[in-house]
């Protein structure tokens, strides 16, 4: 009877070493991502865990919080920028591993507005951007953090039409959410990225920005410093040939 007690004891610990074995194989690598990868980097995760079996999981917002957030020590593996500018932020703080950084992807800036809106502008200088407003509102991210409303700003000022319009704007938390006041009619017009204008079929773009009105639109990649070992697999499948058709399936521009 003894020797059955301890048999099945034994088998209990053997269980209970494997499972734990297998959580801590299934740990799920933590991805800090800017707001306008939502939707590709959720099927791009869905596909690495069909290829190696670990699970991603994201904090989406805006480049400027992730990296705040980061800083003050959240847990991430990786930090996914919308610009240089939040990438460098974080690497003079030492809290990304330098060798690891890698410009994946680019974009467009798009003027948008409502699907129904019957705007019609050409972006150029000096282009009629306030009379279009009427009495509304242009949105874009808070240009003084969020990296969209960085770009929208510049380009505005390249444009010789920022001043004209600085005082009717709504600053958003993240491109998500000035994507979102336009698709709910609550402004006229906003800038965001061309790829997120895509997702949504409340509004229509109205027209490109020049690429050269702005700084080049750059999404860099790294790994933090604590960044654990599936970490450097999930930024080397972000550039595999597999991802790159998923990024440009979703409008994104792969960079080499």
């Amino acid at each position: 009877m003894l020797r059955r007690r301890i048999f099945l004891a034994t088998l209990a610990l053997l269980a209970c070493s494997a499972t734990l074995g297998a959580e801590t194989t299934q740990r799920p690598l933590t991805v800090y991502a800017a707001a306008s990868l939502t939707d590709v980097l959720g099927k791009l995760g869905d596909e690495f865990k069909t290829s190696t079996g670990t699970p991603v999981r994201y904090s989406f917002a805006a480049s400027s919080i992730l990296a705040r957030q980061i800083e003050a020590g959240a847990r991430a593996d990786v930090f996914f920028s919308a610009d240089q500018e939040w990438m460098d932020y974080l690497d003079q703080r030492g809290a990304i591993q330098k060798s690891s950084r890698h410009n994946v992807l680019s974009n467009r800036l798009a003027l948008i507005a409502p699907a129904d809106s019957t705007i019609q502008l050409e972006i150029k200088p000096g282009f009629p951007l306030a009379s279009a407003l009427g009495k509304g509102r242009l949105v874009t991210g808070d240009p003084d953090s969020v990296p969209v409303g960085r770009y929208a700003r510049s380009a505005l000022t390249s444009l010789g039409v920022w001043n004209d319009v600085v005082d009717r704007l709504v600053r958003a938390e993240d491109v998500r959410s000035a994507l979102m006041f336009v698709a709910r009619g609550e402004a006229p017009l906003g800038i965001v990225y061309a790829t997120d204008a895509r997702i949504d079929k409340r509004v229509r773009v109205v027209g490109l920005f020049p690429a050269e009105s702005h700084l080049p639109i750059t999404y860099p990649a790294a790994l933090t410093r604590g960044a654990g070992p599936d970490a450097a697999r999930f930024l080397d499948f972000l550039r595999s040939d597999a991802a790159r058709a998923t990024f440009e399936s979703y409008g994104f521009i792969v960079l080499r």
